[in-house]
């Protein structure tokens, strides 16, 4: 209920009358059953702005931490994740990717839209960085359709590192779903993932314009990068 409060009521109409979103493509979501919607990832406004131009609700996973802490700042902190599609994420699995996994697989098996970045976190410079393979993973153990969606000018509201930048239109653009059944029961090959990571990334790319940099946004931050034979986070052992 108070996600469609804080939709409708209170924070929705406030940032359609200031920022004026424009969407393209909304058509390619589902009016009903399980989707998966990809995107890009630029400022911590994505998550205001995307599910603000669909009709249906997006549900996002987040640190469990944000909906455990006491107090009254903790009762804050749960009561507005919540409102603004966000669930703890299921960490009995002991690793927090794969209770990721979990925790979306639950959700889509409820015929809910999960939304995910596939980045990891946000970009550092604007450019569109190599995505991790959880959502192929997700895509492939749920059979569940991937539509890739581009947010722009969210960058320029809210850049990373701050609170407010300056005022833009940002657009949201939904391309049409991505269908890999053709891969059904491959999910355990970390060939077949990263094969479907990149399609999804390429069709984000198409959508978004960003210049694409084959490189993790997380190691990008980094002085010095890591060994490239580090393992992707999301290649794990099949959730439970």
């Amino acid at each position: 209920m108070l996600y469609w409060v804080l939709k409708y009521v209170v924070l929705g109409p406030v940032l359609k009358v200031v920022f004026r979103p424009e969407a393209s493509g909304t058509e390619n979501v589902p009016v009903e059953g399980p989707a998966i919607i990809a995107s890009n990832h630029l400022s911590y406004s994505d998550w205001l702005f995307m599910p603000l131009v669909v009709p249906r609700r997006v549900t996002f996973v987040a640190k469990a931490e944000y909906f455990t802490s006491p107090g009254i700042k903790g009762w804050f902190q749960k009561t507005f994740f919540s409102g603004t599609g966000q669930v703890p994420i299921d960490r009995t699995g002991g690793h927090a990717s794969e209770g990721a996994i979990k925790t979306q697989l639950r959700l889509l098996s409820k015929g809910e839209v999960c939304g995910i970045y596939p980045e990891g976190t946000r970009s550092p410079d604007g450019r569109l960085y190599r995505g991790r393979t959880g959502v192929a993973r997700l895509a492939l153990e749920s059979g569940v359709q991937v539509i890739p969606v581009a947010v722009t000018g969210t960058n320029v509201v809210a850049p990373p590192g701050k609170v407010f930048g300056r005022y833009t239109r940002p657009k949201v653009r939904f391309g049409k779903p991505l269908d890999f059944s053709r891969y059904e029961g491959m999910a355990d090959d970390r060939y077949i993932l990263r094969a479907v990571t990149d399609e999804i990334m390429y069709e984000i790319m198409r959508l978004s314009g960003q210049e694409y940099v084959d490189t993790y946004a997380s190691r990008s931050r980094k002085a010095e990068p890591p060994p490239a034979a580090e393992p992707d986070v999301h290649e794990l052992p099949k959730a439970s």
